[in-house]
């Protein structure tokens, strides 16, 4: 019988097969896997699937420099025993002798018989890791491993390579739980009973939270959890009580509440029921309302325009690697000319949606130049009615470095202590008349 640790080790290695293998998200396959453990398992499991994600390139090669059997598709399951154990041993505080044993029983007990002979190969290279552990890491220390090459050509000519450096080493790390209030919230008084940071823009951060619904002023409803580059965007829009938005690809749902808890009256749209009943809860736990339409935004017919309209497109989701480590692995980004073209028909669409005079934000939580500042040029070329109402530094104080020299605004995983996603943001008005 094994013991829990084991067990952990186990179901670690089924997600991250899941997810290598199978192109599941880091949560989902914990969710399909891990659902029933105690909190403690389920926050190692957690804490050494991502960190095999973020760590994947410099696991791969430290393999590979060990092995003289070469790990093919058919040996896959061994290696993703290996970059668990490496990982462990490298990467984490977690006792040689733990790493090492854990890893040869899944080899033992949890992986087909046909790869049984790689037993005692396994063994080897994890004792030969502990061994060299310090010439491993110092070998191996470059983070730029770890990124799709394609993706750091476009990151390099796009930002520079220190930047890039900066990109990678934060994104390398925890992103902290960043929270969203209420405007009347006594932001000072909750920072105290949290343990919170307030930020630039009025929320909060807390570097280690525990069970969210166990914090204080969860289940009051007083805060929603909504990274801090994600709050900008909806207070960019600028609305106040009694206006009308149409919130575009809203699930989850958090920019949604954000306009809602100013008083302004939400229309949400979004094709999952699934992300949409996770909006619905929150609504309610929040005393909060907002109309909720489950569509397509490209076939959303609603016979009239609105003033005020948030598109938070399909994009990439480069911006978000620290809380989505999978998108490393994943082929998600080299669907980008396809995702570009998604967002620039939604734009279209959602050009046609505003009224008059209105206002249009667009935002995606990415930091390729094709889904950002491309797609917002491309945009003003095929509409002539639309110009940029360009984002000045007093509206984000604290912030200012993420402020473009065209008026749109690109945060990157280092702009802010702490860090931030990555997403860009542009506001456009449409002309009077048209």
């Amino acid at each position: 019988m094994m013991n829990q640790k084991n067990d952990s080790r186990h179901l670690s290695f089924l997600i991250l097969r899941q997810i290598v293998d199978e192109g599941a998200t880091l949560e989902s396959a914990i969710e399909n896997i891990a659902r029933d453990v105690s909190t403690a398992d389920r926050r190692f499991i957690r804490h050494l699937v991502a960190t095999c994600l973020r760590r994947l390139g410099q696991l791969d090669r430290i393999i590979d420099h060990l092995t003289k059997t070469k790990l093919g598709n058919t040996q896959m399951a061994i290696r993703h025993v290996l970059r668990l154990g490496v990982c462990q041993l490298l990467f984490m505080d977690v006792p040689a002798h733990a790493a090492i044993n854990t890893s040869v029983n899944l080899v033992q007990r949890r992986v087909s018989k046909k790869l049984h002979y790689l037993k005692n190969m396994v063994n080897a290279v994890l004792r030969a890791v502990d061994r060299e552990r310090d010439a491993l890491k110092k070998k191996y220390a470059n983070s730029r491993l770890n990124i799709p090459k394609e993706l750091l050509k476009r990151w390099d000519m796009r930002y520079g390579e220190a930047t890039v450096k900066a990109i990678i080493d934060h994104s390398l790390t925890e992103a902290p739980l960043d929270l969203s209030f209420r405007p009347d919230a006594d932001l000072k008084s909750w920072a105290g009973k949290l343990g919170g940071k307030i930020l630039p823009n009025g929320g909060l951060r807390l570097e280690k939270a525990g069970n969210i619904k166990d914090l204080p002023g969860f289940s009051d409803g007083v805060w929603w959890v909504q990274d801090l580059a994600a709050q900008l965007p909806a207070g960019l829009l600028g609305v106040s009580e009694g206006d009308e938005v149409l919130d575009l690809c809203a699930a989850p749902g958090g920019k949604t509440l954000q306009s809602a808890a100013c008083g302004a009256t939400v229309t949400a749209v979004d094709v999952s029921k699934r992300r949409l009943e996770r909006l619905r809860e929150n609504l309610a736990r929040l005393s909060l309302s907002a109309k909720i339409e489950t569509a397509d935004t490209l076939k959303f017919k609603p016979g009239r325009k609105w003033k005020y309209i948030l598109l938070d497109a399909p994009c990439s989701s480069t911006g978000t690697i620290r809380r989505h480590p999978e998108i490393l692995s994943s082929n998600r980004e080299k669907q980008l000319e396809e995702l570009a073209a998604l967002q620039s028909r939604m734009l279209d669409q959602s050009v046609e949606l505003l009224e008059s005079g209105g206002t249009l934000v667009y935002c995606v939580c990415s930091m390729e130049v094709e889904e950002g500042p491309d797609q917002i040029k491309a945009l003003l070329q095929r509409h002539s009615t639309l110009k940029r109402k360009e984002i000045g530094r007093g509206e984000l104080p604290g912030l200012e470095q993420t402020i473009l020299e065209t008026g749109d605004v690109q945060t990157l995983p280092h702009h802010y202590d702490g860090g931030m996603d990555g997403f860009f943001i542009s506001r456009l008005v449409k002309d009077k008349g048209h």
